[in-house]
């Protein structure tokens, strides 16, 4: 495997690593969070103005053709700084939706207004009771005539309340958990019988649980096929599930950063107390495992596009068990080399380990995705 960005990549990199670090500093960050907004429509703007809404989205809708690899880059950038804009909902998932499955007409509407930043979108799809079950889905969507009435509660939206325009998963046909049945359509959030409770998590982004009541929509907000989603569904979690590896990686490597700093500084019985070899080795192993988990991220952004469904969900298993324990150990290891001052709002490391936490918990914990992977293993050698 090639573990090098390319020429454009390494200069996207850089030239991001700097807009997030002069731009979107610890003190910046918390005024967006504190505003419960959500978003800062002047970064919203800026990164429009880089390119980045568009990256992945063909040339043709105002994109640049990008693929999984280049938002690896973006996620790795954006998990460093601790950024919260909704780009993961926006861009990767429902934005990956409309290019991969949707319509000519629903793709020149609605890429060029992501990539302009004048759209913003959430994938509504997981509800109470399904945990990661993707195909567990209750909300129906009912045919009448040329139109669907949609009814049920979605909840964890991730960005919900910010989103102007739902992608939402709803079963037309069949019961339960059958994969066959489920369709995805397009929801204005303006929409009568469409109620969003929008919250902020402990890490500071922003979810939302949100309500359909007999909400009408036209057979042109059908995205893809009828009955037939199940797919569409599982490999936007995938590119999902790709980005939050990089994100994690990018945490990580702040931590690592952060910790380094403190050890070196903080002292004790007159010395700092990274001088201690038992410090050394702790931060000797929270390196190892961030340069793991980088290794699997890149796997994880390298599969993410493929349409080979079996290798592609066994990579990304894979990827996020192994970043989701890593995450684990260098969160853990962050805050108790920090002492105390580790679990304060002051410290970037408190807030650093919030996230971390919570990427392991989205689209399937490290439990759920290890347990994926040995079901696989088994599946095949019998």
């Amino acid at each position: 495997m090639n573990f090098d960005l390319t020429e454009e990549q390494q200069i996207l990199n850089d030239s991001l690593r700097r807009f997030v670090t002069n731009e979107l500093g610890f003190e910046r960050r918390a005024e967006v969070i504190a505003s419960g907004k959500g978003t800062d429509p002047a970064t919203w703007a800026a990164l429009a103005e880089m390119g980045l809404l568009g990256f992945t989205f063909p040339e043709d809708y105002d994109g640049l053709g990008g693929n999984a690899v280049d938002t690896m880059v973006v996620m790795e950038n954006f998990g460093r700084g601790l950024v919260v804009e909704p780009y993961l909902a926006t861009v990767v998932l429902a934005g990956g939706l409309i290019r991969d499955q949707g319509s000519e007409a629903q793709k020149a509407e609605l890429l060029p207004a992501i990539a302009s930043g004048e759209r913003l979108m959430a994938f509504a799809h997981s509800e109470p009771g399904a945990r990661y079950n993707l195909s567990q889905v209750n909300t129906k969507a009912e045919a009448d005539g040329d139109q669907y009435r949609i009814s049920g509660t979605k909840t964890a939206v991730l960005s919900g309340g910010q989103a102007q325009q739902l992608i939402v998963s709803a079963r037309t046909s069949g019961t339960g958990d059958n994969e066959q049945g489920l369709s995805l359509f397009l929801v204005n959030t303006t929409a009568e019988g469409v109620t969003i409770n929008d919250f902020s998590t402990h890490d500071g982004h922003r979810t939302a649980e949100i309500q359909f009541s007999n909400v009408v929509v036209s057979a042109s907000q059908l995205v893809g096929r009828l009955n037939h989603a199940f797919p569409a569904i599982e490999k936007a979690v995938d590119l999902g599930i790709a980005a939050l590896c990089a994100e994690a990686v990018g945490a990580m490597e702040a931590m690592n950063a952060a910790t380094l700093d403190y050890i070196k500084t903080r002292k004790q019985f007159g010395v700092a107390i990274g001088k201690f070899q038992v410090l050394q080795h702790r931060m000797a192993d929270m390196f190892i495992q961030t340069e793991q988990a980088r290794s699997m991220a890149i796997l994880a952004a390298t599969e993410a596009d493929s349409d080979q469904r079996a290798q592609r969900r066994e990579a990304l298993s894979m990827a996020k068990t192994l970043v989701g324990q890593a995450a684990r150990y260098v969160g853990q290891e962050g805050v108790q080399l920090h002492g105390g001052m580790g679990v304060t709002d002051e410290m970037f490391a408190a807030h650093l380990f919030k996230r971390l936490t919570l990427i392991n918990l989205l689209f399937g914990d490290a439990d759920h995705h290890l347990a994926q992977v040995s079901d696989g293993l088994l599946a095949a050698s019998a």
